[in-house]
């Protein structure tokens, strides 16, 4: 699977992930963590533009982060345990017997109940996240591995299918094995139809064909049906009423 690369966040404001995934995802990493304040520091960091372009990969997460000298940066990666084969497996065909998920999946949404399915978590668990970076800070995680964490968030805010490939395979590999899994149905991509049709400047050029002839007119009178007389109805104002729209329609009809 080729690794995805993405560029630097610029400077901004403190961020925070909107998804449910994207939170999710930085509860998951946090609950490993020693002490809070390099959390804070490296949501400051995450913040400050201070993380490099971001490398993701089967398992691995890597960028070049700084504490604002950008001559010395350090390399920090952050592993994340990937799913067996037989996770995958179970996943696969979870998904393959859930139409909704494989249409989310191609929409590029997570649904909740994907995340744990068939006792396989998506989300990584305590243990599942290993920080590492060159740093000379013995916390866990160091401020510069957590600031790349934040920023995976954002990410994931975007791009819920880059969990996929945290815990070990793309998107695009695993919906082509939902299409092969018993159940499965994945349609095909629309066929590309650029360049077909009419211009629509030829399309005002081109004459109106003649409209269809319309009804003949209308020679007998209609046949009024028989009302049957009650105590609140005047039989004859309604039959009257009747008579009159009927040669409305039948004057319209006839073109008059």
């Amino acid at each position: 699977m080729t690794p995805r690369g993405f560029p630097a966040f610029p400077p901004g404001r403190a961020r925070r992930p909107r998804t449910w995934w994207g939170i999710a995802w930085n509860r998951a990493w946090e609950a490993d963590a020693l002490d809070a304040g390099p959390l804070r520091a490296g949501r400051r960091l995450a913040a400050a533009g201070h993380v490099g372009a971001i490398t993701v990969s089967p398992g691995r997460l890597a960028a070049a982060v700084h504490d604002g000298d950008t001559e010395q940066a350090y390399a920090t990666r952050v592993r994340v345990t990937a799913l067996d084969a037989d996770d995958w497996d179970r996943l696969t065909g979870e998904v393959a017997a859930r139409a909704g998920h494989q249409a989310a999946l191609l929409a590029g949404q997570l649904p909740r109940d994907l995340a744990d399915v068939a006792g396989v978590r998506l989300l990584p668990g305590l243990g599942e996240v290993t920080p590492e970076c060159d740093c000379p800070q013995w916390d866990h995680p160091c401020r510069h591995a957590a600031a790349l964490c934040h920023q995976v968030s954002w990410l994931l805010d975007t791009d819920p299918a880059l969990l996929l490939l945290i815990r070990g395979r793309d998107v695009h590999t695993l919906v082509p094995d939902v299409a092969a899994a018993p159940g499965g149905d994945v349609p095909p991509p629309a066929a590309d139809t650029t360049g077909t049709g009419t211009a629509a400047a030829e399309a005002y050029t081109r004459a109106v064909p003649a409209l269809p002839p319309g009804p003949g007119p209308v020679l007998d009178a209609p046949t009024l049906p028989l009302l049957p007389s009650g105590p609140d109805v005047d039989v004859e104002a309604v039959r009257s009423a009747v008579a009159v729209a009927a040669g409305r329609a039948a004057a319209l009809l006839a073109g008059r």
